[in-house]
């Protein structure tokens, strides 16, 4: 997913050397560590946060709750992080890989 997400976009941009650099982290680093090599958007720019959150969504596609959890416990623009990892996960899990739990205590949307 990552080296996809990377040759697709233009070298030059800091946010591709971002991602870049999550390609080359190993799956196995601890999450203090991804933070302090891609960042945790702390600075609330992309390139800042993109690489951390795919990184993560890379880590965990299989488990959302786990992903959803780490992409919080990163601290720094943890919201934002926690909504890219999210979604990402959510598209390959689907809403059964959505804990029941946490899909019950959301609010309702008004669908027309």
């Amino acid at each position: 997913m990552l080296r996809e997400i990377a040759d697709a976009m233009d070298a030059a941009l800091d946010t591709t050397r971002g991602i870049r650099a999550a390609l080359a982290l190993p799956m196995e680093t601890p999450l203090v560590e991804a933070v302090e090599r891609l960042g945790n958007g702390r600075r609330v720019i992309c390139q800042d946060t993109v690489p951390l959150a795919l990184w993560l969504a890379a880590r965990h596609l299989d488990d959302y709750e786990t992903a959803v959890r780490h992409a919080v416990a990163a601290g720094g623009d943890a919201d934002t992080i926690a909504a890219i990892v999210g979604g990402i996960v959510a598209a390959r899990v689907g809403r059964s890989g959505i804990p029941s739990a946490w899909r019950d205590a959301v609010e309702p949307l008004p669908l027309e």
